[in-house]
Formats: structure tokens, C-alpha cells, sequence
């Protein structure tokens, strides 16, 4: 494991914000940490970063006590921060250069790194430009260029994708699969489930400053996963349907909703055939018919009580 939380604790006065995490995050993985707000993740984040004092248990990254070898262990990470971390008065190649030579970056390298990573985001025709002209989305990009400047083990991206337009959103997202690609390790935080779906392989939500569940998206699914969904569209109604299909044997409930059916089964129970016989027999129409699986929105749900956006 590249990083490695154990009985993790961090308290505020009476308030257990981080309540003995033990979390372990692979080398090359993204890593997604989600949690509705106050769940404990942007404290966690300071920590791995020695910003935040560590009450309890330790936390290990590239083989290093962070407690003790900040410095060194915080030359080989890149955070991309939540709220921005950009000069407006600096134009966008004067910002990433600043951020490099924080990493002391100097001469032709330092050069080469600016025009290296303002290619990256997709800002090279913007580098003499200043922020303060640039749009949320482009301001987020610099602000991934500034953290990718010294080549980073490790990457912490805190919502990178917050508020912006799609087209940013799209490059981004399309940023995180290359450095993946190459070989970096991400841990990434987002409130938009989708993105998570998209890039993360491995999966931790958090609660209450405790982690309830981690794994992959499909381990997850498992978990909370005792039903499947089958969603059909009549034609036409008549409102015995409902109480038809609720009498066949592993059907939990049967909702309908004007022209929509909507029927909760236990989990692999094989009774589409007999579903559509009694909607039949009932005199109504089956248009379409369809079976849900489980998301991980309704797992993070299920497991948290909230939405990821709540």
C-alpha cells in the first residue's frame, strides 16, 4: 500500500471528527473518498498532508511516518485543493512556475515543467493570460497544472470538478484516466456520483467520521444488495395489476405510478415470465419492461441515509 491509515483519530474538543479509520490505498489505484459533508474526509486530507495533528493511530505514506517526515513525504504528493489555490495577478504560466519552484524547480526543468503541464490542462494558448479573466473551469485546470509541476507520486484531488462548465468537467476527468494511465496514485473526492463510477476502482464511505463500507463498486453493490428492481411500462391500466403481481411469490412490493410499474423482487429470483402473465391476465398492456440492478448512488444512500449532494 502507498498510503496506509491505521486507528486513525482526530478529535475537536468533544467532537470525533475521524474515529479510528483503517484505510489502505494501492499504488497506480484511484482511490474514491466519499462521504456526505462533515463525514470527516477534508480532515483526513489534512492529516495525510501533516497539516492537521494526528490524536491518534499513525499514518504511513510511501513507507514514511507522516508524523516526523513531513517534509519529505509532501515533496512526493500534489494536492489540488477544494477552494482554489491560484493568483489572479500572476498570469497562468507566472503561477505554475511559482508552485514549481516551491519544489525547487529551477532553469531549463522548471521551463520545461511549466510548458509541460499547462499542455496537460489544455491552457498552453492561455499562459500568458491572467486568472482573473479565466472562467471557473479554466481556473481549475491551472489549478491542477500548479499541483502536477513536480511530477507527484501521489495526487489528492479535493472536488476538482466543482462548479464548472462541462467542457472543463469532460477535460478533467479525462486528465485523471491519463495520470492514472501513467502511473500516478489519486485519491479522489467528488458529490457527483457518476464521476466516481467513471474513474475510481476502489471505493471508501464515510460517515459520521467513521469508514462504513470500501471496496470495489461492485463489492459495494453487494452489500446493501438484497433486491433487484424491475421497472414495465403498460399501455393499458386496470388497477388490479397491482395486487395480481403482488401475490406471485418473491415479489416484495408493486408500485404504480400512472403508466409505470414498478416491482421490487428478491434478489436473482427468475420471475419476469410469471411478472408479464399476471400483468396479462390483469387485461393490461406491457409496452417495455426492464430490470435495475443496484447503483452506487443508492448504495451510498441506503448505507448513509443521504444523498452524495446532501
Amino acid at each position: 500500500m502507498l498510503v496506509q491509515m491505521k486507528n486513525l483519530v482526530k478529535r475537536y474538543g468533544d467532537n470525533l471528527a475521524v474515529d479510528n479509520v483503517d484505510l489502505g490505498i494501492a499504488e497506480g489505484e484511484i482511490f474514491g473518498l466519499l462521504g456526505p459533508n462533515g463525514a470527516g474526509k477534508t480532515t483526513i486530507i489534512n492529516m495525510l498532508l501533516g497539516l492537521t495533528k494526528v490524536d491518534g493511530g499513525k499514518i504511513t505514506i510511501f513507507g514514511k511516518r507522516v508524523n516526523g517526515n513531513r517534509e519529505d513525504v509532501s515533496r512526493n504528493i500534489g494536492i489540488v485543493p477544494q477552494d482554489l489555490a491560484i493568483y489572479e495577478d500572476l498570469t497562468a504560466a507566472e503561477n505554475v512556475s511559482f508552485f514549481g519552484r516551491l519544489y525547487g524547480l529551477k532553469g531549463k526543468l522548471l521551463h520545461e515543467r511549466v510548458v509541460e503541464a499547462l499542455a496537460f490542462t489544455g491552457l498552453s494558448d492561455k499562459s500568458k493570460a491572467y486568472p482573473k479573466k479565466f472562467s471557473g473551469g479554466m481556473k481549475r485546470r491551472l489549478n491542477i497544472a500548479c499541483a502536477l509541476m513536480h511530477k507527484p507520486q501521489l495526487i489528492i484531488m479535493d472536488e476538482p470538478t466543482v462548479g464548472i462548465d462541462p467542457q472543463s468537467r469532460n477535460h478533467i476527468l479525462s486528465s485523471v484516466q491519463e495520470l492514472h494511465e501513467q502511473g500516478s496514485t489519486i485519491i479522489y473526492t467528488s458529490h457527483y456520483m457518476e464521476e466516481v463510477e467513471e474513474l475510481c476502482s476502489r471505493i471508501a464511505i464515510m460517515d459520521q467520521g467513521r469508514i462504513i463500507a470500501q471496496g470495489s463498486k461492485d463489492e459495494l453493490k453487494e452489500l446493501v444488495s438484497s433486491e433487484d428492481r424491475i421497472v414495465v411500462e403498460l399501455a393499458g391500466i386496470n388497477y388490479t395489476v397491482v395486487d395480481e403481481v403482488k401475490r406471485i411469490g418473491g415479489v416484495k412490493d408493486c408500485i404504480l405510478t400512472d403508466t409505470t410499474l414498478t416491482i421490487l423482487v428478491a434478489k436473482n429470483n427468475s420471475i419476469i415470465g410469471r411478472i408479464v402473465d399476471a400483468i396479462t391476465n390483469a387485461g393490461a398492456d406491457v409496452v417495455n419492461l426492464s430490470a435495475e440492478k443496484p447503483t452506487l448512488e443508492s448504495v451510498f444512500l441506503t448505507l448513509t441515509g443521504k444523498t452524495l449532494r446532501d
